[in-house]
């Protein structure tokens, strides 16, 4: 299983939040690694400031733990934690859907179809995360919820950016709920957009969790 090209946009730390948010979500960094800030940093091109800042981001998610003496360490996440957070964002994001369902305009959801269709079109390819990403927080922006959207924002850090380059086996099943529930929306059906909304975060979850549990082996094809 490839975990895919470094995603080299935005600023160098969250590029780098980003990036190492990803490994450890994913198991390419185990918990209990020793992360080499020198190393990090020669990677990323750049200085240590932005990854110092990285890291701080992290240990603060409880992500790594940073001790003077014995430096950075990665805590990482257990696969019953990855459960229930990904529990907590299916009810956010199906509650998302259903009000995207009653508030968003047909021009919105006609966008959204845009950008479901650019998703299909990137199928098989490295970047279809990046697709994949715009379609989802498309969908959370037209239920017109500024305190919903708020709450996403900070429960959606356990979903890995490149989630669909990690498990590229999701790939056509998510692309039927994609156009699942682009119905629900079109058809004004707040329930189906819910149910198809929520069931694909869950989804999702209990395949990160299985994949953990397992003792994820990041350079496996």
């Amino acid at each position: 299983m490839a975990i895919g090209a470094v995603d080299i946009s935005g600023t160098v730390r969250e590029r780098a939040t980003r990036e190492l948010r990803n490994r450890i979500l994913t198991g390419a960094l185990r918990p209990g690694t020793r992360i080499d800030l020198d190393a990090i940093t020669e990677e990323f091109a750049t200085s240590r400031t932005p990854v110092r800042e990285a890291l701080l981001e992290l240990s603060f998610e409880g992500l790594v733990r940073i001790a003077p003496r014995s430096g950075i360490t990665v805590i990482g996440i257990s696969p019953d934690d990855i459960i229930d957070s990904f529990a907590i964002l299916g009810i956010l994001t199906g509650q998302a859907a259903a009000w995207a369902a009653d508030r968003a305009t047909d021009k919105e959801i006609g966008h959204l179809r845009a950008l479901a269709d650019q998703v299909s079109a990137r199928s098989g390819a490295d970047n279809i995360g990046e697709a994949n990403w715009r379609f989802h927080q498309e969908i959370h922006r037209i239920a017109h919820s500024p305190r919903l959207l708020a709450q996403i924002k900070q429960a959606v850090r356990v979903v890995p950016t490149n989630f669909l380059t990690v498990f590229p086996e999701h790939e056509q099943h998510s692309l039927a709920e994609h156009e699942q529930l682009l119905d629900a929306l079109t058809a004004r059906d707040a329930a189906a957009a819910r149910t198809v909304a929520e069931r694909h975060v869950l989804d999702a979850g209990r395949s990160l969790a299985d994949w953990l549990g397992e003792g994820a082996d990041p350079e496996a094809g």
